[in-house]
């Protein structure tokens, strides 16, 4: 029952369920990581940050989980 609720979510009427993407679970990673990279590198647009943040995606076999916030923002402030 519960794994049905789950996964009918979405499609739910309820207007708030209607805008959840499937990233919603990263979202607060990202803010947090997007945060801290523009508070260490206010000079930089929030464009070249998530250039940044894709490089680093590529250069570690095309994902970012498994590396802690600090490793990600120490690779991108490299690359910044």
């Amino acid at each position: 029952e519960s794994f049905l609720q789950k996964t009918s979510a979405p499609f739910s009427t309820n207007s708030y369920d209607a805008f959840i993407s499937p990233n919603a679970l990263n979202l607060s990673s990202f803010t947090k990581l997007m945060k801290k990279l523009q508070e260490i590198h206010p000079e930089v647009s929030r464009d070249k940050i998530v250039d940044a943040l894709l490089e680093v995606r590529k250069n570690n076999k095309g994902i970012l989980s498994g590396l802690s916030i600090n490793s990600i923002v120490e690779r991108t402030s490299i690359i910044l």
